[in-house]
Order: C-alpha cells, then sequence, then structure tokens
C-alpha cells in the first residue's frame, strides 16, 4: 500500500500517521479533533480568528485549530481510507508519489550534511569541551544488541514499536524545531500523551537508530581504559542533550516568564481529577524522553527486556525528578510547568501538597549543587541503571554497565575539580526513592477515589508504570 506518511498533516504540518476523519493529519491532530466533538466543547479565539496554525503553535488556539480541521474536510462522518471512492484513492496516491518525488530530488540536490557542532555547557571552558565532547557523529559509537531475550506478551508492545511515531518525531524536532518555542512540554514535541500507547513508546532497533551490532569483543565494558571512559561520558552527554525537553539557554531566557494570579487561580480552580490528569500527561511527556534516553545509554540495550522494563518502571520517576532541577528557578522558588514558571499554589487542586512541596524541596537542594549539563547527565544515566532494583533477572549485567558510568562520572568530577560533590550525589538518592514511594502512595489514593478517571483517561504509560496494583506494592517495598 502507498504510503501515506510522507505526507505531512495537513493542519499543523507535522508528520503524519495516516488519514483520520477524512484528511491526513497527525496523531496529535487526530486527537484534538475527536476531542473538539464533545458537546461540552466550545472554543473561542482571543484575537482575530486567524491564528497561524503550525507544529509550534498548534496548541495556543483551539478554536482557530478547529476552523483549520473543518476547512481542510475533517468530519466525524467522513469514511475511512480503505472505504474512499477509487477516484479518491487514486488522487491520494498521485499526491503521495509527488511528496516522494520531491523527496528524492531534494536528497540528491543536498550535500554531505556537516556534523553538529560540540556540545558545550555554559559554565565550561572552551579549551576543556573541545576534545571531551566531539561533534555528533552520524552514528553512536556503541552498539546494542539487535535480538532481545523474550520477555511476557504483555511487555511486548513497549519493546516493539516502529520508528517514525513518537520518538522518532521528537528526535526530529531536536534537529529543526528547538528554538523560538515556549509552549507547553508537550506543544510541538511530536508527544501526544493522552493518545500515545505502548506500542509508540519504547523500542528502536539498532539498525534503525544507525548503531552497528553488539559485538562482546569489542566491548569496553570488559576492561574500560580512559579513553573508553571519555568516549562512553562524551556519548552519554550527547544522548542527554538530545532528549532532555529544553536547553539551559532556552530555559534561562525564559526563567521570569510566570504565571499571573488569573492563570493560578485557573489552575487551583480545576477539580482534583482534572488537575491529576493533567499532570499525568505532563508527566508522562517528561518519562517519554527519559525513556529515549535509557535507549541510548551505553549498555541498557544489552540488558533483557525484562530488566529494561524493571528499571524503567522503578526508576524512570527519578530520573524525571533529577532533571526537574534543571527547570527549576531557585530564585523565587518556580518550577517551569505549561510553558511558564510556577510555584507550589499552582499544583494547591492535586490535594499532595506534601508531596509538592517534598518535590519542590529537593528541586532547590539539588540546584544547590550546581551540576554542569555533563554532570547531570551520567548522574541521571547513574540513577536509572541501579543494579539493587527488585526483579531483575540479570543483576551481574546491570552492576557492570553501571560500574563503568561511576567511572565517567568520576572521570568528569575529577576533571571538573569537585569530587566531593561525589558523596552529596549519592546522598539524593534515597530522597529520590522516598519521593517515588509518595507518589505511588498518592496515586492509590486518588485511584481509589477516581477509577474511571485513571482506567479511561490517564495517558496508557502512565498506567503501565505507575498504575497496577502490582507495581504499586514493588515500588512502595523498594
Amino acid at each position: 500500500m502507498t504510503q501515506i506518511e510522507v505526507i505531512p498533516c495537513k493542519i499543523c504540518g507535522d508528520k503524519s500517521s495516516g488519514v483520520h476523519y477524512g484528511v491526513i493529519t497527525c496523531e496529535g491532530c487526530k486527537g484534538f479533533f475527536r476531542r473538539s466533538q464533545s458537546s461540552s466543547v466550545q472554543y473561542s479565539c482571543s484575537r482575530q480568528s486567524n491564528c497561524p496554525i503550525d507544529r509550534a503553535s498548534r496548541n495556543r488556539c483551539q478554536s482557530c485549530r478547529l476552523k483549520k480541521c473543518v476547512a481542510q474536510g475533517m468530519s466525524r462522518d467522513a469514511v475511512k481510507f480503505g472505504r474512499m471512492s477509487k477516484r479518491q484513492r487514486d488522487s491520494l496516491f498521485a499526491e503521495v508519489e509527488r511528496h516522494r518525488q520531491q523527496q528524492r530530488l531534494q536528497a540528491n540536490s543536498v550535500q554531505e550534511p556537516q556534523p553538529l557542532p560540540a556540545y558545550r555547557s555554559s559554565k565550561e571552558p572552551r579549551e576543556q569541551s573541545s576534545h571531551l565532547i566531539p561533534p555528533l557523529p552520524p552514528a553512536y559509537p556503541y552498539s546494542v544488541e539487535p535480538e532481545l531475550q523474550g520477555c511476557p506478551p504483555e511487555m511486548h508492545p513497549y519493546l516493539e514499536c516502529r520508528i517514525g511515531e513518537a520518538q522518532a518525531q521528537s528526535l526530529a524536532y531536536r534537529g529543526s524545531h528547538r528554538r523560538g518555542e515556549s509552549n507547553s512540554l508537550s506543544a510541538g514535541r511530536g508527544f501526544d500523551s493522552t493518545r500515545s500507547t505502548p506500542e509508540a513508546i519504547l523500542n528502536m532497533s539498532g539498525s534503525e537508530m544507525g548503531i552497528r551490532p553488539f559485538d562482546p569483543e569489542s566491548s569496553f565494558f570488559s576492561y574500560p581504559t580512559s579513553l573508553h571512559i571519555e568516549e562512553l561520558s562524551a556519548s552519554i552527554v550527547r544522548s542527554h542533550r538530545e532528549t532532555t525537553q529544553y536547553r539551559p539557554e532556552e530555559l534561562q531566557a525564559l526563567r521570569w516568564k510566570v504565571f499571573s494570579r488569573e492563570e493560578i487561580h485557573a489552575y487551583q480552580s480545576k477539580s482534583v481529577d482534572e488537575m491529576w490528569q493533567h499532570c499525568a500527561v505532563r508527566l508522562t511527556d517528561a518519562v517519554q524522553y527519559v525513556v529515549e534516553f535509557a535507549k541510548r545509554i551505553p549498555g541498557f540495550r544489552q540488558l533483557c527486556q525484562n530488566d529494561q522494563i524493571a528499571l524503567l518502571k522503578s526508576g524512570s520517576m527519578e530520573v524525571v525528578l533529577v532533571r526537574m532541577s534543571r527547570m527549576f528557578n531557585t530564585e523565587n522558588n518556580t518550577v517551569f510547568f505549561d510553558g511558564k514558571f510556577a510555584g507550589t499554589e499552582l499544583f494547591k487542586s492535586l490535594a499532595c501538597g506534601d508531596l509538592i512541596a517534598a518535590v519542590f524541596d529537593f528541586a532547590h537542594n539539588l540546584c544547590a549543587l550546581r551540576l554542569t549539563e555533563q554532570q547531570m547527565a551520567v548522574f541521571t544515566a547513574l540513577v536509572l541503571l541501579n543494579a539493587d532494583r527488585p526483579c531483575l533477572e540479570d543483576r551481574d549485567r546491570v552492576q557492570r554497565a553501571r560500574r563503568d558510568l561511576e567511572l565517567a562520572l568520576n572521570h568528569i568530577l575529577h576533571r571538573d575539580n569537585q569530587e566531593s560533590l561525589l558523596h552529596k550525589l549519592y546522598q539524593r538518592v534515597p530522597v529520590l526513592k522516598s519521593l517515588c514511594a509518595l507518589h505511588i502512595e498518592k496515586l492509590r489514593w486518588f485511584r481509589q477515589l477516581y477509577p474511571l478517571t485513571v482506567h479511561s483517561l490517564f495517558p496508557p504509560l502512565y498506567k503501565e508504570l505507575f498504575g497496577s496494583d502490582t507495581d504499586i506494592q514493588t515500588l512502595t517495598t523498594h
């Protein structure tokens, strides 16, 4: 069948996923149009009903987005692609072929791409970063196993998704849409947490990522040298850079963009279940980036599927909390949320004041360490690859991978003359575990009150990682 996905979304220009309600759209616009059909939904434009709708701005005006959907022909009664008339199908095929020809012409005319400039922390001297963090190569220097061991059938979807869905859109965003966007955490990121499924989250094969097959004879895990450790550090920093929602300079430019009193009151006026659902979506956005980061950590993809899932279930929330400190402003005790910086009062309607206060305290204390992006990158990898996690099948393999990460962190701290940070960082790990246990406890309380909200409205990945009875019991007892 002709691949419709080569044609961009007719509404916002993002990568399309097929014909939805009669128009070629992405998953985000498809979900938006579906939700807009509710009888209780009423949108209005605060401008002149002519707002531009593209990948970066599609969430800023729902009224104009819906108007464009209708203008392009989206209809709940529209037949799907497989039931189009022959004339409609032929016309669509012809459009697909035109796009393919244009892509081939562009590919033939484009010169060999230049490597990305070396990533450099604002706190790192230029003469140091040039040799420690080399330019991003076309493929990662570390290998993964293209075939992983089996795991229970219910977990297969997490490790069998197709490239071109959520994670591929996220990586494409990194190169072309990074600057100038200050919308909510999920806006324009390629992730639609309310509609994303486990099938679209976790796995990208080694060949699709451009990584050579795993060769145990050449693996650096057996006998790590100083060169291997330096290359490992550089690889993790690159992975961290490509899988964070915002770069430091972007957050710095937005640090005084705070919510008004009226906006804070609007959040406080949300019902408990509505605010929980909203935060679950935002948290899932952040977790998806952590999953992308995990897949790029040398050694992670060499683990069996069950161990990958176990590490993500017990560690992804901890990594999210560490990363949150990058988005924390210690000068006014606010965190970046929904496109602006918010204090604890904005989350009042969650009815979890103790959890929110503890999370803010943790972020404030971690910020006090003034970690560089390199230190943050390797520390988060260490947090995730913890051989003490429950339900691991091959702890020795996890411990070997973690050993080299510890060497990498020591290498960076020694280079930065900050060896004393190591003990302070490890002191934060028990705090992370207690915060995650408190989150699970609050989720259990919420699910008892609003079981239908959790079952029907929470993102699938959030439910899979944090929502089942077995997971809650496991995560709260370890």
